[in-house]
Parts: C-alpha cells; sequence; structure tokens
C-alpha cells in the first residue's frame, strides 16, 4: 500500500498539537518559576525592611537607660586616650548594667518575688553585694543601679531569675586597660560621663565633641617609660617605708613628659571615696588621698638640689669668675640664726667641692654676693612663683617670698628652703640648666617638631656647658654616687629637706630628692625621683636622706627606660671635665 501523500512542507496535524501542548507546559513552567523568585524576593525584603527598622527602633528607643541615638552604636561616645606611640590608655567600650525598674509591670506592681527572694538570687550570682543593702533598694519605689558592669553571662543568669524589674542595659563605659598606671595623669570618667581629675578633665570637650569624637588623643607619655618609673619609684617607697613617692621624666629640648607618677595611686576603672577626699586623720599626720598628684599639685622645699641653680645664676652674674676661689665653710651667723652643714668640710671650699659635698654655708656666701634681687630674677625666668605650666587641672601654686628678699631669706632660698615648689618646677628648671639655658614649659601633649616653643633663655650657653661638668662630677665624685648608671653618663644633685610643722621644722621628716639628667655629653631627658618621709630602714643603710634613698631610683630606672627612648650604654664616652679634675677634693675617691 502506497503512504499517504503530503504537500511539501506541511506538519501533520498530530504532531501540530503535540508540540502546541509542549510549548504550553513550558511557559507554564517558566510563569511559575518567576512567581516563586518574586515571592522569594519579597520575603528577603520584608525581613531586610524588617531588619532595618528594628536597628532604627534600637537606635532611638535602645538598650541604655539614659537613651541614645544610632550614631552611638556605631561610634564611640568619648575618643580614646593614647600614649605617644598609639598604646590604649583609655578607652570606652559597651558593657551590661545591673538596673532596678519598679514600674517594669504594665500592671503597675514593682515585683513579682518578693524583696528578698530577688536579693537571694542576685547574691547567688554576685556574692559580694550587701544584702541588707540590696533589699532596701528593692522595697523602694525609685529606680536606680544595682551594679555597673556585669558580665553577658551574668545578665544571662539575672535574665533566668525570671523578674521583670531586674533590666541589664548595655551602656559605654570608661576603661582603662593598663589598671592604674598613669592614673594621676589620666584621672577618670565620673557616672555623668564628665572628665575628673587628669586629662580625661583636661581633654574633655575634645573627648566628646560631636566634630571629632572618634578620633584618639594622644599624650607625650611613653607607657614603657612610664610603668618603668612607677616600679622603680614602688621599690623605692618599700625599700625605705616612705609614705610617698613622685617621679617624673622630661625631654629637655621640648618640655614633653615622657613620664609622670605620684605614688601611692589609684585604679581609675573603679575610684573610691577616700582616693579623692582628704579625711581629717589625713590632714593631721600630713598625708594627702591616694588621688592627690605629688607631681603637680604638691608644693615642697626641694632642698639642696638648689644649689646648682644658684651657681649657675652667679656664674652668669659674674660674681663668680673663678672655680678655684674659697669661701669659709664654717658656720655662718646671720642675725639670731646659724647656717651650718651637716659635717665638718674644712675651713673653706670652691665651687665644685660645694656641690660635691652639698655645702650650705657656701652655698649661703654665694647668694649673699649674688644678692636677692638677682637670685629671685633667675626663679621668676624658670617659672617658680607660678602654677606649674602643664595641662593637668590640679596644679599647686608655689609658696613663694613675695617683695624684696632680705639677706638672710636669699641665703636660705638659695639652698632649697624658704620656697616651696612642685616637683615639675623642678624638672623644667634642670632641663633649662642643661639643654643650652633655654626654658621650656612641660607639657602632656605629644608635640611635633613645628610645634616645639621657642622658650626663653635663662642661663648662658656658657654656663649650661659648665653646669653639665659640674653635674656629672656630683654623681661621679659627691653625694650622688649612688644614681651613677655605668654608660649612660648620668649628673645630677641630691635634695634633703626637713618638712615644716606646727612647730617649725621636724629633724625626722624629711623630703628626698634627686633631680638628674642624662647623659651628661648631650643632655636628652631629665629625671626626678622624690621619696617623701623615707624612714631609714636596713635596706637604705638606717639612712633618710636623698643619696640612700631617692638617688638609687635613678640608678635602676636610667638603664631601664635609655634604651627605650634610644640612648644606649656607652662607657667609652663621656662628658669632658679635664679641666676642673684639679678641683677635686684632696683624698676624694671616685666609687
Amino acid at each position: 500500500m502506497n503512504a499517504p501523500a503530503f504537500p511539501i512542507g506541511a506538519v501533520p496535524t498530530t504532531v501540530s498539537t503535540g508540540r502546541r501542548k509542549l510549548f504550553n507546559v513550558r511557559q507554564q513552567s517558566l510563569l511559575v518559576a518567576k512567581m516563586r523568585t518574586l515571592w522569594i524576593l519579597g520575603v528577603f525584603t520584608l525581613i531586610g525592611l524588617l531588619a532595618f527598622f528594628r536597628v532604627i527602633y534600637l537606635g532611638v528607643t535602645g538598650p541604655s537607660v539614659r537613651g541614645g541615638d544610632l550614631s552611638d552604636l556605631l561610634v564611640p561616645q568619648r575618643g580614646e586616650i593614647v600614649d605617644r606611640n598609639g598604646v590604649p590608655l583609655a578607652r570606652e567600650f559597651r558593657t551590661y548594667s545591673l538596673w532596678f525598674n519598679p514600674k517594669a509591670m504594665s500592671e503597675g506592681s514593682s515585683l513579682i518575688h518578693t524583696p528578698a527572694e530577688v536579693a537571694s538570687g542576685l547574691i547567688r550570682i554576685f556574692p559580694d553585694l550587701d544584702r541588707a543593702e540590696l533589699i532596701a533598694k528593692l522595697s523602694s519605689d525609685k529606680p536606680g543601679y544595682l551594679r555597673k558592669s556585669i558580665l553577658p553571662e551574668d545578665a544571662n543568669k539575672v535574665h533566668a531569675l525570671g523578674e521583670p524589674a531586674l533590666e541589664y542595659p548595655q551602656e559605654a563605659t570608661r576603661f582603662y586597660p593598663q589598671g592604674s598606671m598613669a592614673a594621676s595623669v589620666l584621672g577618670y570618667v565620673d557616672t555623668f560621663g564628665k572628665g575628673q581629675v587628669g586629662m580625661e578633665q583636661a581633654f574633655d570637650k575634645q573627648l566628646t565633641s560631636p566634630e571629632g569624637r572618634a578620633q584618639p588623643s594622644t599624650l607625650s607619655i611613653d607607657f614603657r617609660v612610664q610603668s618603668a618609673l612607677e616600679d622603680e619609684l614602688g621599690k623605692g617607697m618599700a625599700l625605705s617605708k616612705a609614705k610617698g613617692a613622685a617621679g617624673v621624666i622630661l625631654d629637655v629640648d621640648t618640655g614633653e613628659i615622657l613620664a609622670l607618677a605620684s605614688l601611692p595611686s589609684f585604679d581609675p576603672n573603679h575610684v573610691q571615696p577616700s582616693d579623692l577626699v582628704i579625711t581629717e586623720e589625713q590632714a593631721k599626720a600630713g598625708d594627702v588621698p591616694r588621688g592627690f598628684n605629688r607631681v603637680t599639685n604638691q608644693v615642697y622645699e626641694l632642698g639642696s638640689t638648689f644649689k646648682p641653680i644658684t651657681v649657675a645664676a652667679a656664674l652668669d652674674a659674674g660674681t663668680i669668675t673663678d672655680l678655684r676661689r674659697r669661701w669659709p665653710a664654717t658656720p655662718l651667723h646671720v642675725g639670731r640664726f646659724t647656717i651650718h652643714d651637716l659635717h665638718n668640710y674644712g675651713s673653706s671650699l670652691n665651687v665644685l667641692e660645694t656641690l660635691i659635698h652639698s655645702s650650705n654655708t657656701v652655698t649661703a656666701h654665694i647668694a649673699d654676693e649674688l644678692g636677692g634681687a638677682r637670685l629671685k630674677k633667675t626663679m621668676e625666668s624658670l617659672a617658680m612663683n607660678q602654677r606649674p605650666y602643664v595641662e593637668l587641672p590640679a596644679r599647686g601654686f608655689p609658696l613663694w617670698p613675695r617683695g624684696e628678699w632680705p639677706r638672710l631669706r636669699t641665703m636660705t632660698v638659695a639652698y632649697g628652703h624658704g620656697i616651696a615648689v612642685t616637683p615639675l618646677h623642678l624638672a623644667s628648671a634642670y632641663a633649662s640648666l642643661v639643654n643650652g639655658g633655654i626654658w621650656r614649659p612641660a607639657t602632656l601633649k605629644k608635640l611635633e617638631p613645628s610645634q616645639v616653643p621657642d622658650g626663653r633663655r635663662v642661663f648662658t650657653a656658657a654656663t649650661s656647658a659648665r653646669m653639665r661638668q659640674l653635674l656629672r662630677m656630683i654623681v661621679s665624685y659627691g653625694t650622688g654616687r649612688k644614681a651613677d648608671a655605668p654608660g649612660f653618663r648620668v649628673g645630677g644633685k641630691t635634695g634633703s629637706a626637713e618638712k615644716p610643722g606646727a612647730g617649725g621644722y621636724r629633724k625626722h621628716s624629711l623630703v628626698a630628692t634627686f633631680a638628674a639628667a642624662f647623659p651628661m655629653d648631650r643632655p636628652r631627658y631629665v629625671v626626678i625621683a622624690m621619696m617623701d618621709e623615707p624612714q631609714g630602714t636596713e635596706a637604705t643603710s638606717f639612712q633618710r636622706t636623698a643619696a640612700w634613698n631617692a638617688a638609687p631610683v635613678i640608678q635602676r630606672v636610667v638603664p631601664r627606660i635609655g634604651p627605650l627612648l634610644g640612648v644606649m650604654p656607652d662607657e667609652t664616652r663621656d662628658i669632658d671635665i679635664s679641666d676642673l679634675k684639679p678641683l677635686i677634693p684632696a683624698g676624694t675617691a671616685e666609687e
């Protein structure tokens, strides 16, 4: 049988219908896929919108009791404080707090458990809470904190108690990662978010300004140097059983403070009222709170550390022209007062012998020739009649003799009595002695080279060069031997001054100070170490003077900080003192 014939190009009806059905199925599948895609996209869009509005809600209402805005969740409310190398000294982080809200329940009742039951539950989580105090707070209708800064796992445990009146808002907290280190510099932030006492107060507007609140504030402090100074001052305090200690390390060419320490210190993470308020017992004993800054806020008679300043003033004035000249070293009678030395150093002394032995009588003769007006002018040029130049808010005003200085006053000021200044005043003065004669204000801000102030000239460059020699010889041959650190060419001067009391000076209450600079062939740093009322222990050979208590701190701290600051020990180098060696007292041997 022949097959049916179709016209060329024609398609059988059955084939055409099958293809049409297949096309319709494919179109329907594509449509379903598109609808599913649109549906899934819509779901994700809805979820994204819900998440976005949830973030907005949290930003407006916030978990914080005090409220806030969205930016609070993204940037710190208070900027960091960092050291000169960027190490954080104060920063902000978010933590939970335990808050009591008696109006949390819609029906208005304060607690669904009794105050005693809630207190028991909280004490299981926080055993150090006071039960009676806690029950009293929970029985009140006033909201308030039950505890600041709790861990997330503790917040979960509070939640498990099932008490709606207990809330745990997340809040910004100031944290000091180094603990009590540099507390005298930093200060702290109070519960209202305001900086107090230290650079937190000085930088308060800068740290919280809307324009740059996330930007760190950089201090001149070097965290490593600060740590070494505090450590060695603490050791000195323990060895001498002193009631306090203070120290400062200063760049002689810029005035930048690399370290500033006042001991005993406090922990700015946990400030106590006793850290800040002086009690009646402390006032009677002459003590100060832990938060009191001995370097910038407490003034002292700093004793013989003033003698090099007097000699430098006399060199500049031309009343000392020959270092071989000798003055009487026997007791000096001025009116009804007598000035004498601790030991008998012979009938006469030259300038070098005067500084090496720390003679009051010869220093008094030198000051008498210099005159009160010129000595006073030098002290004013060193800003010793003003509060110390530094950004800290706590700055003590010197006990400054006003008017014309009579003869006896001039003599006593010359060896550090009858005038009281802060250790920071002394540091800036010694920087002027050794840096070529220029006084610059001290600062806790890191300076760029272009920001270093020109300062003012107090001593001639020639006088400064001579003082570098004399200060080095005091350490090599005199009362400062125990401050010598091999290879670092330390120079400086001891100062041991009796503290004044109700009935006059207290002979057994000393302020022991050592003012040093290094390296003396090219001075870069001044280091001040002070012990407040060292007791004279077996470790200090039962001596209370600076030579036995403050000088060893210098000896230990300089080798620790020198390499950190780029000063390496080199025992092949030293300042040239060949022209002064003939003036060294006979029988004096270098130790």
